[in-house]
């Protein structure tokens, strides 16, 4: 009876001791799942942390304002543009759902070809707005980045005042002639035409930053310089309406200023060049020699919110602002 006792008692110290070891294996693994959520729960904590540092850095990169400065030829067309592009969006978001909710900031400033080229190289601007072609020179400075984006066609027209006698009786001059009443050596109209008035030729030419002058000084002028006495305008809507305040003037008007000037009655008259009339489709052709791209530069890789507006410009919208503005567009809107 004693030993059946003492297997008992043995049996239930066995169980219980069992029932022990079995309590603290699951407490010991309870306790491991409880580190092991915990480590699971940081780890989330730092990936979310690191992904919202990625998106504050992204943000901070993101390009919300953009620059252009330079031609006084493409200003009006990219300053309209400019200003329905962040009226119409507002926010970088609404253009791209995938861009920061940042208020969109495009400035663009005038002030010539060479300064808006020179500001695009030494990084003062994103952008830099020209009315001629650009020099070798100035693409090697710009860089391995170098991109041109070619908005329109212009021509300069060598226009005199509708109020001059020479309209009723000549429609054309040479190259030479043009010349020479740029060079000063013909100084009053009676010079260029025996049955026109001894007034003096007043001259009108862009400032010597315009890349007007460039272009004109390559087409026509060559190794002549333009006379001292000629008045600089500032730009091209100056020039054009500095001929149409003066009888006696003559200036190379851009193609488009020479449009608007005209829009509502025709105070400007275009001569024609060697034979050669300064019309949309021999600008085209290439026909009429004293003619110019107007286009923008860089040097930068064109950023994501950049090439957005980029592709507005090249836009429906776009094409009607060129030809709003009396410009020929050198591109097809996409569809």
């Amino acid at each position: 009876m004693k030993k059946m006792l003492a297997l008992l008692l043995a049996a239930t110290m066995g169980l219980t001791m069992m029932a022990g070891c079995g309590s603290k294996e699951g407490s010991k693994e309870s306790t491991q799942e409880e580190t092991k959520q915990e480590t699971q729960t940081e780890e989330k904590t730092e990936e979310t942390k690191e992904e919202t540092k990625e998106e504050t850095t992204a943000e901070a990169e993101f390009q919300s304002s953009l620059m252009f400065c330079g031609s006084t030829s493409l200003y009006p067309i990219i300053s309209s543009l400019a200003s329905s592009f962040t009226e119409g969006y507002v926010s970088w978001d609404k253009v791209d759902a995938s861009f920061p909710d940042s208020n969109i900031s495009v400035y663009v400033a005038p002030g010539g070809s060479g300064v808006g080229v020179s500001a695009a190289i030494d990084g003062t601007a994103d952008f830099g707005m020209l009315a001629r072609d650009i020099k070798d020179s100035e693409v090697e400075a710009l860089g391995e980045h170098y991109q041109n984006f070619v908005v329109a066609k212009d021509a300069l027209t060598v226009s005199v005042n509708m109020q001059n006698p020479i309209c009723s009786v000549m429609d054309d001059m040479s190259t030479d002639v043009i010349r020479q009443i740029f060079a000063g050596e013909l100084t009053t109209w009676d010079q260029v035409d025996a049955s026109l008035p001894a007034e003096a030729i007043n001259v009108y030419i862009r400032d010597l930053s315009g890349g007007a002058y460039e272009v004109f000084q390559k087409s026509v002028m060559g190794d002549s310089e333009v006379t001292a006495s000629a008045t600089q305008s500032a730009s091209m809507t100056e020039l054009a309406t500095n001929i149409a305040n003066d009888p006696w003037a003559i200036g190379y008007a851009g193609y488009g200023a020479y449009n608007k000037a005209n829009a509502e009655e025709q105070v400007l008259f275009a001569m024609k060049v060697d034979g050669v009339e300064a019309s949309e489709e021999n600008i085209i052709s290439g026909e009429y020699k004293i003619q110019r791209p107007v286009m923008f530069v860089t040097g930068k890789e064109v950023t994501p919110s950049a090439q957005k507006f980029i592709d507005y410009v090249f836009s429906q919208t776009g094409y009607d602002v060129v030809e709003a503005n009396g410009y020929i567009p050198a591109f097809t809107p996409a569809a």
